[in-house]
């Protein structure tokens, strides 16, 4: 994808996608010339993306989408590239800097050249990672971040231990490092396969519990006897029988899945709190943006400093709709380790 001066490109490349349903649809993912941003006014900035990388919530909107009268979208919540053009009211960046984010659900995603994004919602690169790296990390490290500090209120302070459920998947990656860096909670985690085990393990992982064994609930009550203090979790379907019987009394659940019609009511007995962690509130209801420029920013240093490391595990090339489509792809196996990225650098 070729870049240009903002002042004199009217088109960009992108990938779009033109059909819900199935990602073997032709439409669903398809390579064109789109008009490019304009300008940008106010908080935003116009990024030229150098990299993006692909998470379930693209899979979830593609598949989900119902395009009428042949609508087209750019999708891509993950991206790293560098500032281009400014808005007037924009104070955190300027034209030349390498940036970070994740973007908002709304807005034309990161699957295009060009991409505007409000810069309160964006972190500086982390210096010490290529754009490909970079790209594998907003989404999930702001979703950890506010799982484990604005819901869980975990601090430096903090002692007890967390069972990471689905510890081996990009948001899971994230919440273990952060975990370990941050406080003093012991961390378990589930995975199934051996290559799983040894990446969790690789991330600091305390213990590792088999994810899909018949006596989980044994294997974590044999690690903590009065149960979990915290859990994270991808996933809550068919979970809640699992998370009573494992988390002590008054202890807490944080998950990031769209499950409907939950039963709660078993958690009860033990004043279990529930909470939901959905990354991209802030951005869609404009509420306190700044602080995921912060925990981007912070997020920078902490790897830049070696404390934790980026997660992306597989890197498709060229930056087109095969490629992303490939990915689409991967993440719906569901045995992804890590995070993919798709970037044009060799």
């Amino acid at each position: 994808m070729p870049s240009s001066s903002p002042d004199t490109q009217r088109t960009m490349t992108a990938v779009v996608t033109r059909s819900g349903g199935s990602v073997d649809i032709p439409d669903a993912l398809v390579d064109a010339t789109v008009p490019a941003p304009a300008a940008p006014t106010g908080h935003d900035i116009l990024v030229e993306v150098k990299a993006l990388s692909v998470n379930p919530v693209d899979v979830k909107v593609r598949a989900a989408l119902n395009h009428a009268g042949g609508e087209e979208r750019i999708l891509g919540w993950d991206a790293a590239g560098t500032v281009i053009a400014v808005g007037e009211q924009t104070t955190l960046f300027q034209p030349g800097d390498d940036v970070y984010y994740a973007g908002a659900l709304e807005r034309p995603g990161s699957y295009g050249q060009l991409q505007l994004v409000d810069e309160r919602i964006v972190g500086p690169k982390p210096s010490s990672l290529d754009y490909a790296s970079a790209a594998a990390l907003p989404l999930t490290s702001l979703t950890a971040w506010e799982a484990l500090f604005d819901k869980l209120h975990l601090s430096r302070d903090s002692a007890g231990t967390i069972l990471v459920l689905g510890a081996a998947g990009g948001v899971g990656s994230m919440v273990i490092q952060l975990t370990k860096a941050l406080t003093d909670v012991s961390v378990i985690a589930t995975a199934s396969r051996e290559e799983s085990r040894d990446w969790v393990r690789s991330l600091g992982a305390d213990a590792v519990v088999d994810h899909f064994a018949e006596d989980l609930a044994q294997q974590v009550l044999a690690i903590a006897p009065d149960g979990v203090d915290y859990v994270f979790t991808p996933q809550s379907r068919g979970r809640v029988p699992l998370l009573t019987t494992v988390v002590r009394p008054f202890g807490e659940i944080v998950a990031i899945d769209d499950e409907r019609d939950l039963d709660l009511y078993a958690l009860k007995d033990k004043a279990i709190s529930w909470h939901w962690e959905f990354m991209f509130a802030r951005p869609r209801h404009g509420y306190d943006l700044i602080t995921q420029h912060h925990i981007l920013s912070t997020i920078a240093e902490l790897i830049d400093s070696g404390r934790i490391r980026g997660s992306a595990s597989q890197t498709l090339t060229p930056r087109n709709a095969a490629q992303i489509r490939a990915a689409h792809r991967l993440i719906e196996s569901g045995r992804t380790i890590g995070k993919i990225v798709v970037t044009d650098a060799g």
